[in-house]
């Protein structure tokens, strides 16, 4: 066939042709160098390019235009020239808002009731974007857009992570060109876990002393943009930056850290009314607006007030805060730099840039903040009393690579000022964040005025604005397929007049059985208890106009109301299969399906072998005994035999001095074990051994041609998000899991001969979740 009569080949690259990674060069078909797309799917000459921009975690007030003291000086260029939605709602966790955003259907049809780190198996929570669902990217680009995803995605399955899956949920196979930045929901800052570039993961055996992953990324962002220009003068663009921060585990840059030291001696209560009042100042809420009670009206989520703390506790909390902020004005330099790229080519004006949040700030670092963030982030029914959830560490560490932390709930408190509550909540601090919208060429505003919106919108709406504001349609099918219907509406009007009204008058929304729902300025919520009946009880009714943070419930005055709203809840939540509701119980979320079990069978590593998976590096050790089996010779060599893990947590085998050593991270306090006597010469058998103790232990031994050479009696299992850093054979790539190490000699490659080193898993622990759950499931079928 001739070429030109075969237009949809040109340039596609192979991933979209049925392969998952390629290399080699991408022939081109047609000559003319102006015609890469058929003209029904060409944007218009001069068509704007589209940037968004979102951020992990952070709260309503975290950014100068939404009250904070932190340095935004880029932010606050374009709350200038945009637009800020004060009263724009997203999810309450961060996968649906991420899911949501970006196909314009509410969480739950798009497959993301939950995060992408459970398999429930319910429709709602399938946790993959499904293939009749339109993406923006894939709509941009069929209208001929370059399409660029950097940083945090978050919406592939755990299980579908690895080099072995099917990749048809990864950022490629969703609608984006190029893709940059990590899979994971959370990552560390100096040492990332894995790192995907396009289809692949980027093998990088040691990072820089001075790497860090915003820069990083900003960094990608500008090249891919600036490649694209270098090729192509016309060709619009859609960036979605997706910054990892502000998600812990936090970390900071000592240049940023050091501009805020000392800043947040006042302690939170003073930080929290500072914030209101510029709020207030700024016309985002009227000047009798007051703010909620420390503990937002629920006595489980107490905050003790700054005054009380000791002298000891202000001087450590105040540390967590110090990175926090510094973190924020790290992300604010990184927009200055795309906005600085744009300007340098003469498109600022005619970008739209999007900034806002995927949900509101978390509490997950407890009230005392936490050094150790993987022993905090663990959620299992039966762990002892007496975990350990903040590791000592010296308080000089926090911020900087050798320890993972995140603040106390106090700073989430601030976050979300003026509002109540916390990420995963329904109530506004979980769901209500900045939004900020900037369009010079297309949005014009007059200098009188404000830019404040504050008509109700939600995440859903985003795609569908963006869309219209191109002048774009969506081609209505995917893969010859009728494509699902969308949920958001356009609110080109707010954008166009502060007088305008809303377009969005009803949301529901839920997650882990909370629940909400938004109509005509009343809003009904709950705080939902886990293993609790969902009882209507729970229900809470608000009216926003005059009672925006939630303060008065009016469910006894008001039944009729709350019966009708309570009702449209439950319609809609069949509408769009959120039912059942799963509470986040903990046997419930730890089922998975059959196919995993391929994931848990005895594998051979050999040297060279990229970081395996944390997903898949997991299932071979977690909550159960397991057998590291390391085939190697000796002649005076030296080095990391296994590594698995990093600074949160993890354990690592190395020869070093003519000896053998077994260094074991209990989420940040280093065991280190070694052979008293020399390794003889010639090929050796070392096995690492561990066996579940009670009370989520193990018992660790490490032998040498059956000697025991090493053991460790009794240590803390590596369990939940730990070790984060996948497995590495014969190299420490990752986080070290032994700094000192680290120091000593990077990542230590192993100077010998490695033959291979086999991970046997063994019985699981009687407490796993899922075998609780199994048994359950086993004696409910023996009486059905």
């Amino acid at each position: 066939m001739p070429a030109e009569t075969a237009p949809d080949s040109r340039g596609v690259p192979p991933y979209a042709r049925g392969y998952e990674g390629h290399v080699g060069h991408i022939g081109r078909t047609i000559s003319e160098s102006d015609r890469y797309w058929p003209a029904e799917h060409r944007a218009p000459e001069r068509a704007p390019n589209v940037v968004v921009i979102l951020l992990d975690d952070m709260g309503y007030s975290d950014i100068g235009p939404f009250g904070s003291e932190i340095a935004t000086p880029n932010l606050d260029r374009l709350a200038d020239t945009g637009v800020r939605l004060t009263n724009y709602h997203t999810t309450p966790v961060c996968s649906p808002a991420r899911a949501a955003l970006l196909t314009g259907l509410n969480p739950h049809r798009a497959g993301f009731g939950s995060v992408a780190n459970s398999d429930p198996g319910f429709p709602g929570m399938r946790l993959e974007i499904a293939d009749d669902v339109l993406t923006l990217p894939e709509i941009l680009r069929s209208h001929g857009y370059a399409t660029f995803g950097i940083g945090k995605w978050h919406l592939t399955r755990d299980a579908l992570m690895n080099d072995g899956a099917d990749k048809g949920t990864w950022p490629l196979q969703r609608g984006f060109d190029r893709f940059y930045g990590s899979q994971e929901g959370c990552n560390s800052f100096f040492h990332p876990n894995r790192l995907i570039q396009d289809n692949s993961p980027v093998v990088r055996d040691d990072y820089p002393d001075d790497y860090y992953l915003t820069d990083d990324l900003t960094d990608r962002a500008i090249e891919m943009v600036k490649g694209l220009r270098a090729s192509d003068s016309r060709k619009p663009f859609f960036l979605y930056f997706s910054h990892v921060a502000m998600h812990g585990p936090l970390g900071a840059k000592p240049e940023d850290l050091a501009r805020y030291r000392g800043r947040y001696a006042a302690g939170w209560d003073e930080l929290r009314r500072s914030r209101h009042a510029r709020q207030i100042a700024q016309g985002l809420f009227p000047p009798d607006m007051p703010l909620p009670p420390r503990d937002g009206g629920k006595a489980a989520f107490d905050v003790p007030a700054w005054d009380d703390l000791t002298d000891e506790q202000r001087d450590l909390y105040a540390r967590y805060m110090e990175v926090y902020a510094a973190m924020i004005d790290s992300v604010d330099q990184s927009v200055g730099r795309v906005m600085d790229t744009l300007e340098a080519l003469g498109e600022l004006d005619n970008t739209i840039i999007v900034f806002t949040s995927d949900n509101g700030g978390t509490m997950e670092g407890g009230v005392e903040g936490t050094r150790s963030y993987f022993s905090r982030f663990v959620h299992l029914d039966g762990i002892p009393s007496d975990w350990e959830a903040d590791v000592a560490r010296d308080p000089e560490l926090i911020g900087g690579p050798r320890a993972m932390v995140h603040y106390p709930r106090g700073w989430g408190m601030v976050s979300n000022t003026p509002f109540r509550l916390y990420k995963g909540q329904t109530f506004a601090g979980g769901v209500r964040v900045p939004f900020l919208m900037s369009w010079p060429a297309g949005l014009r505003r007059d200098r009188d005025e404000d830019g404040i919106r504050p008509q109700y919108q939600y995440v859903t709406d985003v795609a569908p604005t963006i869309l219209d504001l191109l002048g774009l349609s969506s081609p209505g099918e995917r893969h010859g397929r009728p494509a699902q219907s969308v949920d958001g509406v356009s609110f080109r009007p707010v954008l166009d007049s502060a007088d305008a009204d809303g377009t969005r008058f009803e949301q529901y929304a839920e997650y882990g059985g909370n629940r909400g729902y938004y109509r005509d300025g009343w809003k009904i919520v709950t705080q939902h208890r886990p293993g609790t009946p969902f009882d209507d009880a729970e229900w809470e009714l608000y009216h926003l106009q005059s009672d925006p943070n939630e303060l008065v419930d009016l469910a006894a005055s008001e039944p009729v109301r709350l019966a009708e709203m309570a009702a449209a809840w439950e319609s809609a939540a069949w509408e769009n299969t959120v039912f059942p509701l799963n509470d986040r119980g903990r046997k419930e979320n730890s089922v998975r399906r059959p196919a995993e079990d391929e994931l848990a069978i005895p594998t051979r590593l050999l040297p060279g072998t990229p970081t395996l998976e944390r997903y898949r590096s997991h299932q071979l050790i977690e909550l159960r005994d397991f057998v590291v089996e390391i085939d190697f010779d000796w002649n005076g060599d030296q080095g990391v035999l296994v590594s698995h893990g990093d600074q949160g947590g993890g354990y690592v085998v190395y020869v070093e001095d003519g000896r053998i050593h077994l260094g074991y991270n209990e989420y940040g306090r280093m065991h280190v074990v070694g052979a008293s006597d020399g390794l003889g010469a010639g090929r050796q058998i070392a096995r690492l051994s561990a066996v579940a103790q009670p009370d989520f232990r193990w018992s660790v031994t490490l032998d040498v041609n059956g000697t025991v050479v090493a053991e460790l009696e009794s240590v803390a299992m590596l369990v939940g998000m730990a070790p984060f850093s996948g497995i590495d054979v014969g190299i420490s790539r990752g986080g070290p899991v032994h700094w000192e190490l680290h120091e000593r000699h990077r990542s230590f490659a192993y100077t010998g001969d490695l033959a291979h080193v086999t991970y046997v898993p063994g019985d699981r622990a009687p407490y796993d979740p899922a075998l609780v759950a199994a048994a359950e499931l086993a004696v409910a079928a023996a009486m059905d």
